[in-house]
């Protein structure tokens, strides 16, 4: 489970985030919506241990994976080497049967830049849960996709949530893309900003 209890957030002495409390259980996914500049990828960072630098408290279990905006892949090493050096137990092998599950097993020695974008964030998604996660955070993990390759993500997403079951954090600024993976929905709103009432996912 993952429980924050985020008192207040600050920049240079002014609040960006206040009073935000929620829980996310095993198996549970927690869609995070709100505009640009809200406060949701901060929020991420403190709820990812990160960001340490608030008033309150966060609890979260010790296997925590996070896949960011970016896929964040080493450009000089291999798609297999950059899911070992985040799992080194995972050996070629290993790596090879991650990337199997997000259906790029063939793609084990290339480097990033001979991937598309879709094929780095299936890269991502990889690494993320490779390491059998109890807690994952998704950070816009859909973000400048076309249309087909967005709803190909989100369905193998589904799917790998659906089979390791992690207390599961999403941030995206998509309504149908939150009504389909979340169970719930969390949406930020103010200055600084603080929950507006959610509701139950679609």
């Amino acid at each position: 489970m993952i429980e924050a209890d985020i008192r207040v957030k600050s920049f240079g002495g002014a609040p960006v985030l206040r009073d935000i409390r929620f829980r996310v259980a095993t198996g549970e996914v927690l869609a995070i919506l709100g505009p640009s500049g809200i406060g949701k990828s901060t929020l991420l960072r403190i709820v990812a241990g990160i960001d340490s630098a608030f008033e309150g408290t966060v609890a979260r279990p010790e296997r925590l994976s996070m896949a960011f905006q970016e896929p964040t892949l080493l450009p000089w090493r291999t798609v297999a080497e950059n899911l070992t050096l985040v799992h080194p137990s995972l050996g070629r092998e290993g790596a090879v049967a991650a990337l199997a599950r997000v259906g790029i097993e063939d793609r084990a020695d290339l480097f990033p830049r001979q991937l598309s974008l879709g094929q780095q964030r299936r890269v991502a998604l990889a690494r993320a849960f490779a390491g059998d996660p109890e807690a994952l955070i998704l950070d816009e993990p859909f973000a400048s996709l076309d249309p087909a390759t967005a709803d190909e993500m989100l369905a193998l997403t589904e799917g790998l949530i659906a089979g390791s079951r992690p207390a599961t954090i999403f941030v995206t600024h998509s309504e149908p893309e939150a009504a389909r993976l979340a169970t719930r929905i969390l949406r930020l709103g103010g200055r600084p900003a603080t929950i507006r009432p959610d509701k139950e996912a679609g």
